[in-house]
C-alpha cells in the first residue's frame, strides 16, 4: 500500500499543461523551506519492554509549525498508544517560566529515571556542553545535577549502570555525583585549560570522533579515561571581528600537518576518587593515537585499540585495571592506512571485528588469544556494522554488493554462512535502521536520489510495516506539482579499465539539439562520496533548480572517494591526494563531454565544499584548459596547514613525502589559471582554516590573477549560522554560475 501510495503522489500533476509546470527558485528552497522534510524526533528504544520514547511538541502554532514545548511520550510498538510519561509542565524548571529545551535524553537502566540535556551550546561540531536534569518519573520532579556549576557546563553525562550515580565532564575534570544525596565528588582534579580529562582535544574530536572521553566499568565502580595534554601544542587562533567593538579572540591547540600532537593516555580511577592507574601503552604518547577503548563484559579487563601515527597499523591491546599491565591481542596492518571503523562491540568473550585483509571490507570474529575467524566473506564490502545481536546468533549490517550507490541491510550468523537482504526488494535506494537490541523492531528510513525519506516502524526479520512514522506527504504534493528534472546513474569509462560511478541531472524536456553548460559536482577525498541513491536534500534540490533552468549538473566518484568498491579503490590515492585524484575528476569530465554531444565544451564549470573545494581548486588550476569557471567553498588551498590525523593518514608525514605535499596542493598550481573563480570561506572557520584562503589569495595576487572572494564573517565550516547566510551563499553562486557559465 505504502509503495502505491507513493507511486501515486509521484504521478500527481496540475490540471494545466506540463510545459507551464513551476519551478524550483532559491526562496522556495531556502527562505519558505517550501521542501523540507519532516524529521523524526529522537526516539530511545525501552529496553523493559515493546515501547520506545520520544519528545513530542505539544501542539501547533497559528503557522503549522510545532511549538516549541514538548511532552516526554512512550509509544507501545504493538497498539501505536502514547501515553505521556512527563507533561511539558513537569519538564519545566522550579521558578522557570517555559520548558527546558532539551535536545536529547536517556533512561536509567531501570527507567525509572531519565537524564535530561538541556539549554547546550555548541563546541566545535556538535553541542556537547550544557545543563543535565534528573527526571524522576515516579515522583514527577526535577534536579538539576552539578552544583553550583555555571550554566551550560557539563559534559558528557551518564547513568552508572547500577542506576545509583551520573559521572560527567566539567571544566576537564571527571565528577561523580550521587543521586541519592545529590553529593559530587570531583574524581580527577588536574584538568586545566591544557590538560583534559574525560573529553577530547580539537583533532582527535574531528577526526577519530571521539568526543565523550571516559566510560563505567560494569559494576560501576570505577571509570576508564581518555587524557589529552595539549601544552606542547601549537595554537590556532580565530579572530572575530563582527560581534563587538573590538574583536573576540579564540585560540585552541590545532596540529597542522607534521606539528606536535597532545600527548594521549588512558587511566583508571575509582569512581570515589583516588589515585589514577595509568594504562602501559607502549611508545611516545604523541606519536600515537587511542581511538577506541572500552571495558570487557566482565569488567576484569580493558581492551583498547592504539594507531601508530601514519596509521597503517592498529593494535588491540588488552590491559590490566588494576595494574596497567597491557598485552597485544592484534595487529592490523595496511601498506597505506587502516581505516577507524572498529568499535568495540562484543560477542560473548570476543569482538566483531573489520578488516580490508582479503582486499574487501569485512567482519571477523577475534578471541581474546587472536584468534581471527570471518563472518561475511565475497568480493563485497560491509559498508557499516548495524547490530551484534549476540543471543540470537546474528550480525546485522549495511552492504550494496551490485551497486555503490546504494544501501540495504543484510544479516548472517555470527558463524558465517549465506547473507540474509532484509531491505526489500521491491525498494531501490538506500536504507537505514535504528535497532532494538534484540533486533526485533526498527525505525527504517528509506529514500532515493529523487524521493525524500519515507519513515517507517518495522518489525524484523519479516520487515513488516507496523506504522508509517513520517510518510512526506506534503513535501511529495509540491514535489508532484513541479516540472522535475531527470536524474539518471550511470558509469563513466576513464580509461585504463577503470570505470567511475556518475549521477547526471537534467531538464525532463531538454533541448538536446542546443548547447548546455556542464556543472560538475565534486568531493573527491576520502571523506565522503557524491553518488548516492539517496535524498540530499537543500542541495539536491538546488542541483535540481539549476538543471530545470538548462544546466546539466553531474558528479563522478572516482579511486579515492569510500565506495564499497573494495579495499584498492579506496586506497589507490596513498600519498597522492590532489594528484591522482584531479586527474581522474578531469578524465571523468571529458567523458561525459564525448557521450553527451549537447555538452558544451566552452562552458564547464566545477563546484565543491570542503575537499570538495580543495578538488575545485585542483580542478581549474590543473586543467585550465578543460574547466571554465570553478566555486570553491571552504577549500585547503596547502595540504600542510591541515589537521595531522587526516592529511598524515592519506599523505603520510611532510617531510617524508615532501615532493607529494607541494604537488598535492592546489596553491602549487595557481599560476596556471585562465578561467574564473569564486572562493568562498568563513573567517571563523576551525576546520578548514580561512587562512588557506589568505595565503591563495596572495599567490594568486603576486600572479596577477582575476578572482573573486566572498568570506563570511566568523561563521564556521558550515557556513550556515547568521540571518539568511545559507540563502545568500546560494544565491551567490547561482548568480555567479549565470554570469561565468551563462545560459544561451
Amino acid at each position: 500500500m505504502l509503495c502505491l501510495l507513493l507511486a501515486a503522489l509521484h504521478s500527481m500533476t496540475p490540471a494545466y499543461a506540463a510545459a507551464d509546470l513551476p519551478k524550483l527558485t532559491l526562496d522556495s528552497i531556502f527562505t519558505a523551506e517550501e521542501f523540507k522534510e519532516e524529521k523524526l524526533e529522537t526516539l530511545r528504544w525501552s529496553k523493559k519492554g515493546a515501547y520506545y520514547f520520544s519528545l513530542e511538541s505539544t501542539g501547533k502554532d497559528k503557522d503549522g509549525k510545532d511549538l516549541p514545548s514538548k511532552d516526554l511520550v512512550r509509544h507501545d510498538i504493538a497498539t501505536g498508544i502514547q501515553t505521556i510519561i512527563a507533561s511539558a509542565k513537569t519538564l519545566t524548571a522550579p521558578g522557570a517560566k517555559k520548558p527546558l529545551s532539551v535536545d536529547s535524553f536517556e533512561f536509567s537502566p531501570d527507567e525509572s529515571q531519565v537524564l535530561l540535556f538541556a539549554n547546550t551550546r555548541k563546541v566545535w561540531r556538535k553541542n556537547t556542553r550544557g545543563d543535565y536534569w534528573l527526571l524522576n518519573l515516579a515522583g514527577q520532579t526535577l534536579r538539576k545535577l552539578g552544583g553550583d556549576a555555571a550554566l551550560a557546563t557539563l559534559m558528557f553525562a551518564k547513568f552508572s549502570p547500577d542506576g545509583h550515580r551520573v559521572a560527567y565532564v566539567h571544566k576537564n575534570n571527571l565528577h561523580v555525583q550521587s543521586l541519592a544525596d545529590m553529593k559530587i565528588t570531583a574524581v580527577t582534579a588536574d584538568g586545566s585549560a591544557t590538560l583534559i580529562n574525560g573529553g577530547s582535544d580539537w583533532v582527535n574530536e574531528e577526526e577519530l570522533d571521539l568526543r565523550d572521553g571516559f566510560r563505567w566499568s560494569p559494576d560501576s565502580a570505577r571509570l576508564l579515561f581518555w587524557q589529552f595534554n595539549t601544552q606542547d601544542v601549537k595554537r590556532f587562533t580565530l579572530v572575530n571581528h563582527a560581534d563587538g567593538r573590538y574583536p573576540r579572540v579564540t585560540t585552541f591547540p590545532y596540529p597542522k600537518a607534521g606539528e606536535k600532537n597532545s600527548a594521549t593516555r588512558l587511566g583508571v580511577v575509582s569512581a570515589e576518587g583516588g589515585e589514577v592507574t595509568w594504562l602501559n601503552v607502549p611508545g611516545d604518547p604523541r606519536e600515537h593515537y587511542l581511538p577506541h577503548a572500552e571495558w570487557t563484559p566482565d569488567g576484569k579487563a580493558v581492551l583498547l585499540q592504539q594507531f601508530n601515527r601514519l596509521q597503517n597499523t592498529l593494535r588491540v591491546m588488552r590491559a590490566d585495571p588494576a595494574t596497567g599491565a597491557t598485552q597485544t591481542v592484534l595487529t592490523e596492518t595496511d601498506k597505506a592506512w587502516v581505516e577507524n571503523k572498529n568499535t568495540f562491540r562484543w560477542i560473548g568473550d570476543d569482538f566483531l571485528w573489520l578488516s580490508e585483509r582479503s582486499g574487501w571490507r569485512h567482519a571477523y570474529r577475534v578471541s581474546m588469544a587472536g584468534e581471527v575467524r570471518p563472518i561475511t566473506q565475497g568480493e563485497f564490502d560491509v559498508i557499516e556494522v548495524r547490530l551484534v545481536e549476540a543471543n540470537g546468533g546474528w550480525l546485522y549490517y549495511y552492504a550494496s554488493p551490485s551497486n555503490a550507490t546504494q544501501r540495504y541491510l543484510y544479516r548472517i550468523r555470527l558463524s558465517g554462512g549465506e547473507p540474509e537482504r532484509l531491505s526489500p526488494a521491491d525498494q531501490p535506494g538506500s536504507h537505514g535502521y535504528d535497532m532494538t537490541e534484540d533486533a526485533q523492531w526498527a525505525v527504517h528510513t528509506h529514500s532515493t536520489a529523487i524521493s525524500p525519506p519515507v519513515i517507517q516502524l518495522v518489525s524484523l526479520p519479516d520487515h513488516k510495516t507496523i506504522r508509517v512514522l513520517k510518510l512526506q506527504k506534503m513535501l511529495l504534493e509540491k514535489l508532484a506539482a513541479l516540472k522535475l528534472p531527470k536524474v539518471e546513474f550511470l558509469r563513466v569509462d576513464i580509461g585504463g579499465g577503470i570505470f567511475c560511478d556518475a549521477l547526471c541531472i537534467t531538464a525532463q524536456d531538454m533541448d538536446k539539439s542546443r548547447a548546455h553548460p556542464l556543472l560538475m559536482h565534486v568531493y573527491g577525498e576520502p571523506a565522503g562520496q557524491t553518488v548516492r541513491d539517496v535524498w540530499s536534500g537543500q542541495r539536491g534540490l538546488w542541483h535540481w533548480m539549476l538543471a530545470q533552468h538548462g544546466y546539466v549538473v553531474a558528479s563522478v566518484d572516482t579511486r579515492g572517494t569510500p565506495s564499497p568498491r573494495g579495499r584498492d579503490w579506496r586506497k589507490s590515492v596513498h600519498l597522492q591526494l590532489g594528484i591522482m585524484n584531479s586527474k581522474e575528476e578531469a578524465e571523468a569530465t571529458k567523458a561525459l563531454l564525448a557521450r553527451f554531444p549537447f555538452l558544451d565544451r566552452q562552458r564547464v564549470g566545477i563546484w565543491g565544499w570542503s575537499g570538495g573545494g580543495s578538488s575545485s581548486l585542483d580542478a581549474i588550476f590543473r586543467y585550465p584548459d578543460l574547466y571554465q569557471t570553478a566555486i570553491a567553498v571552504a577549500p585547503v588551498p596547502d595540504r600542510g596547514l591541515y589537521d595531522s590525523i587526516y592529511e598524515e593518514r592519506y599523505m603520510g608525514l611532510p617531510k617524508a613525502n615532501a615532493e607529494g605535499y607541494r604537488l598535492g596542493s592546489p596553491i602549487t598550481h595557481a599560476s596556471a589559471l585562465k578561467g574564473n573563480l569564486l572562493i568562498v570561506h568563513g573567517t571563523g572557520d576551525d576546520n578548514v582554516h580561512y587562512q588557506g584562503t589568505e595565503k591563495l589569495i596572495n599567490e594568486l595576487v603576486a600572479q596577477n590573477k582575476r578572482f573573486t572572494v566572498m568570506p563570511y564573517p566568523n561563521r564556521d565550516h558550515a557556513i550556515n549560522t547568521g540571518e539568511g547566510t545559507q540563502r545568500h551563499l546560494y544565491e551567490l553562486m547561482t548568480n555567479y554560475l549565470h554570469r561565468y557559465l551563462p545560459l544561451n
